[in-house]
């Protein structure tokens, strides 16, 4: 295989995964009804007019399966940090009793179950459209290559199975992440 089509499987591969490893983050951010500090990476606080991660203003810890402990670093931020959880789509209210702010999980509801495995399978239909964007912006690099560079019908054809081999490969993945994210969440 030419040069040029090697170095675009290299970038293609590496999209991929980054599509891959960017889905498993956002699972990470799903409730399925155990404590799990990633849950909060996506709240920022109003700490002194700027917009902070919480994760930077405290140390976050998980003392039982269901209950999140988060110790702010300066408990003057306390009021600001409480509105923000409440202001977030995680579902939680937290309760501050004084010295560290208390986020207890809830058992989920059958139809919350449901609607959370809905929400997943959406995630994961969404990674793969992103993943056959990347074959066909490939597959249109490889193309215009082929009239800049002049290589043979044969070669960009071997150039197209690799490309759909990858992809293929990545469905996999995401199908498995979607499916083991749907069993922690249906698991009671």
């Amino acid at each position: 295989m030419l040069p040029e089509l090697e170095e675009e499987i290299f970038n293609y591969e590496e999209k991929l995964e980054k599509a891959i490893n960017h889905l498993s983050g956002e699972f990470l951010t799903v409730r399925a009804g155990r404590a799990n500090p990633k849950i909060l990476d996506n709240i920022t606080v109003d700490y002194y007019g700027s917009q902070t991660p919480l994760k930077q203003m405290a140390n976050i810890t998980v003392p039982e399966p269901r209950m999140l402990v988060i110790s702010l670093f300066d408990r003057s931020a306390a009021k600001e940090t409480v509105k923000a959880i409440s202001a977030s789509d995680i579902g939680i209210n937290p309760v501050d009793d004084g010295k560290v702010i208390r986020l207890v999980f809830p058992q989920l509801t059958e139809e919350r179950r449901r609607d959370l495995v809905k929400q997943v399978r959406k995630m994961a239909e969404d990674a793969k459209v992103v993943l056959r964007n990347e074959r066909r912006d490939v597959l249109d690099k490889a193309k215009k290559l082929k009239k800049d560079l002049n290589f043979s019908e044969d070669e960009l054809t071997g150039f197209e199975k690799e490309v759909q081999k990858e992809l293929d490969k990545s469905i996999a993945t995401v199908d498995d992440l979607g499916k083991a994210k749907e069993k922690e969440i249906l698991e009671i």
